[in-house]
């Protein structure tokens, strides 16, 4: 018994980690959560597919086989005990009772008998009369019921384990093993899926997912596996006429659910459904669940804007999410496009204030994710400030190595720190958090005048003139070796802060610092930053006027974008992209994930747990109550005496005992 339960705590606790860790979910989803090392040790253990692991089958089985070997044997020795009086008993036998007493009534025997068996019976209890050795003796039992608990609560867990077993992926690996059924490995139309990945309509047991988007129908499930995928064909096609999504004012979604079309392939015969979260579709044995939502392939329309050498290299691309582009103009040629994903709608917390891109964060606030990572979908536990950003892209930038960026793009500028910026968040593996690249918004909420500024810094000849004039606003009325030599300063500044391909921005600056006097770099810095920045203000002024734009005034607004405008160009040196993806415009598809299960085995389990809850009340609540009554001759009367006895003596049983004990010691009823 106490083997037997541990084995069924350890079900109890791998049950949990089932339910709290998602199964069956693809490996590198599990490497990225939990890094190299555990996801090495929990995959050892089986985790990832609990109730599939070979010791949780072991374990069940060993229940299962272990319990009805108990049942077998206790059980027709239970029923004849529930069915008999146990009437071999002897007087003498009678006093070796615990509960027992002993009296004298001066009436003949058979009206003792009559009288203490009605008695008994008023008292709840079933009786048996017997003659032997010249006395009778009166058998009576009550709740004889009580044996039934230990049959139905072992049955019971026999039963759920049986249910258990059906409803795992154990029918599964019978076919892998049996039929030679392999999982698919590849990637492509599941039309080109081969037999041997394929089961049949019969299949027992299964619980796979169909995503469909909005127009599309399918007629298969797919069943994850460790090394690949399974296809399931449905005896339905399910089409997805319109997804249905409601958000809270925290941005989680508070609704959704799938307007579905299911046609019989049997009969022919279609009808509507909706299907809801907890509101399945129940068709032909097979439950189809509302399981989540994803993106069904929408179409964008993008523009890239380069980030090294000249604006005009930018270019127009059209993309579809889950498709990849390779982009053919000059160096970007070299790397691909994989869309992975496209949201409408992004509510972030925006009461932190942010800080620079290059800082890492370790959860997904906008606010903080822009103040300490850059991240989305934090919240802050004091005060909350929620607002919908608005649709952004994310994708991956794959080079010709096969090492990949990813990527994570707002569309419309967000306001952060009282300044509206562009957001464009960068990671180099998964299960790092995005850090956002701040591009300032122009007067007419547009990328054009950063990206101008950036083209015309890296432009040598356009640095040399800007210096001329910075020189000549600076110093209008001095010498020409005077401003020369300022003129000089500041072209050499622009070039340092512009960059040589490997370090640029305040990074260069610092370098350069780095190598005057230690006494002089102060005052080195305070001119340098003067100059540079003076310098800078005529760099963007020249590249507007090499576009036809008239020069911006110079007030705080136009100084605090030139100063976010230079933030942006030093950070831009983490950026790793050759090219900046800003989303123009979108057409929205989204995709229905459904779950698609047979678990003939789920009624089974509720079988059992209804006999385990029986047959734990009849355990606890029931309790077996045995009485003998031997009544004799007893000179000028009869004699009787009487003893109980229980299985679980108890105070209850003690009381119980004492007012049976008054109840037939009473003597005759008065008339």
């Amino acid at each position: 018994m106490r083997f037997a339960i541990s084995l069924l705590s350890v079900l109890a606790i791998a049950s949990v980690i089932g339910t709290v860790l998602k199964q069956n979910e693809p490996m590198p989803n599990y490497v990225n959560q939990f890094g190299p090392f555990w996801f090495d040790v929990f995959d050892k253990i089986g985790l990832y597919a609990v109730y599939s692991a070979w010791w949780f089958l072991l374990i069940l089985g060993f229940l299962v086989t272990s319990t009805s070997l108990c049942i077998v044997r206790n059980a027709p020795r239970m029923l004849r005990d529930m069915v008999s009086w146990r009437e071999n008993l002897r007087e003498q036998s009678l006093r070796n009772f615990h509960h027992k007493a002993e009296w004298r009534e001066a009436m003949p025997v058979d009206a003792l008998v009559e009288q203490s068996a009605q008695r008994i019976r008023a008292l709840g209890y079933r009786t048996k009369l017997v003659q032997k050795d010249g006395a009778m003796l009166i058998a009576a039992k009550r709740g004889a019921a009580s044996k039934w608990g230990y049959i139905l609560a072992h049955s019971a867990i026999v039963i759920i384990c049986i249910g258990g077993l059906l409803d795992s992926d154990l029918p599964i690996r019978l076919q892998q093993w049996m039929y030679g059924k392999t999982p698919y490995a590849g990637s492509g139309l599941i039309a080109d899926v081969p037999a041997q990945s394929r089961l049949g309509l019969g299949n027992p047991t299964f619980r796979g997912n169909t995503l469909i988007p909005e127009g599309a129908a399918s007629d298969n499930a797919i069943i994850p596996r460790e090394s690949g995928v399974l296809i399931q064909p449905l005896p339905f096609t399910i089409r997805l006429n319109r997804f249905i999504i409601e958000y809270y004012s925290t941005g989680m979604p508070k609704l959704f659910a799938s307007e579905v079309q299911v046609t019989d392939h049997d009969t022919g015969k279609s009808f509507p459904a909706t299907i809801k979260v907890n509101q399945p579709l129940i068709h032909k044995g097979l439950a189809v669940y509302q399981s989540s939502f994803e993106d069904g392939g929408s179409k964008l329309k993008l523009t890239a804007y380069p980030m090294t050498g000249p604006k005009e290299t930018g270019f127009n691309l059209d993309a579809e999410v889950g498709g990849s582009t390779a982009p053919n103009a000059g160096k970007q040629g070299d790397y691909t496009i994989e869309w992975s994903g496209f949201r409408a709608f992004n509510v972030e917390n925006m009461t932190e204030p942010g800080q620079d891109v290059r800082a890492v964060s370790k959860n997904h606030s906008l606010a903080d994710d822009l103040g300490k990572q850059l991240g989305s979908a934090a919240k802050n536990v004091n005060k909350r400030d929620l607002r919908n950003v608005g649709p952004s892209v994310q994708y991956k930038l794959r080079d010709k190595t096969g090492q990949a960026r990813e990527y994570h793009n707002y569309m419309q500028p967000v306001r952060i720190e009282g300044e509206w910026v562009f957001l464009s968040g960068m990671r180099e593996s998964p299960n790092e958090a995005f850090r956002y690249l701040r591009i300032p918004a122009d007067d007419k909420d547009s990328l054009d005048d950063w990206m101008r500024f950036r083209a015309a810094l890296q432009d040598p000849q356009l640095r040399a003139h800007a210096a001329e004039r910075y020189a000549q606003r600076a110093l209008p009325g001095s010498g020409d070796t005077v401003r020369t030599q300022l003129r000089d300063s500041a072209n050499k500044g622009l070039d340092i802060f512009a960059g040589n391909g490997k370090e640029a921005g305040y990074i260069a600056v610092a370098r350069f610092l780095e190598r005057l006097p230690q006494g002089e770099q102060e005052k080195a810095a305070d001119i340098f930053m003067k100059i540079l920045n003076g310098s800078l203000w005529e760099v963007w002024q020249l590249a507007r006027d090499k576009d036809g734009l008239p020069p911006v005034a110079a007030d705080e607004k136009h100084g605090r974008f030139l100063q976010l405008a230079t933030n942006a160009y030093s950070d831009a040196v983490f950026y790793g992209a050759p090219f900046y993806l800003h989303l123009d415009s979108f057409e929205e598809v989204k995709a229905s994930v459904l779950q698609v299960t047979r678990s003939p085995g789920k009624k089974i389990v509720y079988f059992g747990c209804l006999l385990l809850v029986a047959g734990i009340f009849a355990m606890l609540y029931v309790r077996e109550r045995r009485l003998w009554v031997w009544i004799k001759e007893g000179g000028d009367g009869a004699q009787a005496m009487m003893a109980m006895s229980t299985q679980r003596r108890t105070l209850d049983f003690d009381r119980e005992a004492e007012a049976m004990r008054q109840a037939l010691t009473q003597g005759p009823p008065a008339k």
